[in-house]
């Protein structure tokens, strides 16, 4: 009754991840200030390391082609779920609901343009993570997993976060140079915040690594 594949456990705990950041990303916490500056995270950050971490693992033990049919499948559901948001919040409700109903099309009612710029941030990010830490692989074969785990987290991480800061921020009636700054701002310590977190995570990747490899003995 209780017999679970551990690649079905892992790749549903993926996808989970990933509709956690879709439906919860939207919130943000204030971490420090770094003089005048404040210096701010969503509360994804927490979750983020497991995504990475999550495809690092099926890449080392089932292979970038398995990997990216992950990745493929969580856009899918990332589509989907996009979707029926918008259903949702536009059907109209019942008298018992009416006072919620505010609460609700805020909390799922997602804007347009912060979904696309998601949904294209994480797919070019994802495939990316997956594609370098495939060809490291290649190249280094099974050691400096802790190598090639954290550069194709940071590579990945850079890309998420300049292209999602860009789509979602940049204001076509500003000058380049003040869009460049706004975003840089924004980007760039939320980037290296990512990176540390990366860097914490790594222990997480032998653990599931060793973990998953038991499944195809």
């Amino acid at each position: 009754m209780f017999n679970i594949k551990k690649f079905d456990f892992l790749a549903a705990f993926y996808i989970t991840c990933v509709m956690i950041s879709e439906l919860m990303g939207a919130k943000t916490f204030p971490i420090a200030n770094l003089g005048s500056f404040p210096l701010h995270a969503t509360v994804v950050i927490f979750i983020l390391p497991f995504i990475y971490a999550a495809n690092d693992i099926i890449v080392e033990v089932y292979g970038k082609a398995r990997a990216q049919s992950i990745v493929r499948s969580s856009l899918f559901m990332i589509f989907f779920l996009l979707l029926f948001s918008l259903i949702a919040t536009h059907l109209p409700s019942d008298k018992r609901f009416l006072p919620t109903e505010p609460a609700y099309d805020t909390i799922f009612g997602i804007s347009a343009r912060f979904s696309a710029s998601s949904l294209i941030a994480f797919a070019i990010s994802e495939f990316t993570d997956v594609l370098i830490f495939a060809k490291m692989r290649q190249k280094l074969g099974k050691s400096k997993l802790w190598l090639r785990t954290n550069v194709s987290n940071f590579a990945s991480e850079f890309l998420d976060t300049a292209i999602f800061m860009t789509l979602a921020f940049y204001a076509l009636n500003e000058p380049l140079a003040a869009n460049f700054s706004f975003i840089a701002t924004l980007a760039l310590p939320y980037w290296l915040l990512r990176c540390f977190m990366s860097i914490i995570e790594t222990p997480l990747v032998y653990i599931g690594v060793k973990w998953l490899k038991t499944d195809n003995k």
